[in-house]
C-alpha cells in the first residue's frame, strides 16, 4: 500500500467511527429517558457528525476521486465502512448506550491525545478541536456510569449486564495492523496497543467506584475495520442512507 492509500484508510476509520456513533446517538431523539438527557444525546450526536465531516472531507481530498464527505457517508455499502464493531452496536436501554459510550470514549480520549501530536498538521488540528468535545462527553458519561452502577438494584444489574455484553467488542480498539504501523512510523497517530493499559486503568477505576465488576478479557470480536460488520450496521445504514439513495444528488 502506498502512503496515500494508508492515509485514506486511516482517515476513513476515524471518520466512520464518528459517523456511525453519531447516527446511533441521534436515534435517542424523542426516545430519551428525560428531556434534558435527550437534548444531551442530540448534541453529542451532532458533535460526532461534525467530526465525521472533518475526517471524511480530508479523506476525500486524499483519495482524489472527487468524492466529498457526503458521498463517502451515503454512497458506500457496509462492507466499505471501516468503523470498529463497538460503535455500531444497538442503543438497547439507556444503560447499554452509556456503557457503549464509556468504553469507546475512554479509548477515544487517549487516541485523540496522540493524534493531536500528529506530524500531519490537519489531523493534529482536528484532534485538538475534537478533544475538547470528547472530554465533555466523557465527564457526562462517567457520571451516568456511577449513577447507574451505584443506584438501584435494577439500574446496577442492567448496566453491569451491558458492560458484560459489550466487553467483547473492546479488544478491537487496541489491535494494530499494517495501517496503524504505518501511522506510527510516520508520526501520524499513536500505536493503539500502547493505549490499552491506560484505558484499562481509567475504565477499571470508574467501574470500581460505581460498584461494578470489570469483565474478564476473553474472546474478542473484531473485523469491523476490514468491512466485516454485524447485521446491525446494515439496518443503520439503510435508515441513514435512504434519502440520498432514493433521490441521488438531490439538494435542498
Amino acid at each position: 500500500m502506498t502512503d496515500k492509500t494508508h492515509l485514506f484508510e486511516y482517515l476513513l476509520r476515524l471518520g466512520d467511527n464518528a459517523l456511525v456513533l453519531g447516527q446511533r446517538l441521534g436515534e435517542w431523539v424523542a426516545h430519551g429517558p428525560e428531556l434534558e438527557e435527550e437534548m444531551a444525546m442530540a448534541n453529542f450526536a451532532l458533535d460526532y457528525i461534525g467530526q465525521a465531516r472533518l475526517f471524511l472531507s480530508y479523506a476525500g481530498e486524499v483519495e482524489g476521486q472527487r468524492r466529498d464527505e457526503d458521498q463517502l457517508a451515503f454512497l458506500r455499502d457496509s462492507i466499505d465502512f471501516k468503523n470498529v464493531l463497538l460503535v455500531e452496536q444497538p442503543n438497547g436501554d439507556f444503560g447499554q448506550t452509556i456503557a457503549r459510550q464509556f468504553l469507546y470514549e475512554s479509548f477515544y480520549q487517549f487516541q485523540l491525545e496522540g493524534l493531536s501530536r500528529s506530524t500531519d498538521t490537519r489531523i493534529a488540528e482536528i484532534a485538538e478541536r475534537v478533544s475538547k468535545e470528547i472530554r465533555y462527553h466523557l465527564r457526562h458519561t462517567r457520571k451516568w456510569v456511577l449513577r447507574l452502577g451505584d443506584g438501584t438494584d435494577e439500574s446496577h444489574k442492567r448496566i453491569q449486564n451491558s458492560f458484560d455484553e459489550l466487553w467483547r467488542f473492546s479488544g478491537e480498539l487496541f489491535v494494530a495492523d499494517e495501517t496503524d504501523n504505518w501511522a506510527v512510523e510516520h508520526g501520524i497517530g499513536p500505536n493503539p496497543e500502547t493505549l490499552s493499559s491506560r484505558w484499562n486503568q481509567f475504565v477499571g477505576a470508574a467501574l470500581t467506584e460505581a460498584t461494578l465488576i470489570q469483565p474478564d478479557d476473553g474472546w474478542m470480536d473484531g473485523g469491523g475495520r476490514y468491512g466485516r460488520h454485524s447485521e446491525h450496521l446494515g439496518y443503520l445504514l439503510a435508515d441513514m442512507q435512504f434519502l440520498q439513495r432514493a433521490y441521488p444528488a438531490a439538494s435542498w
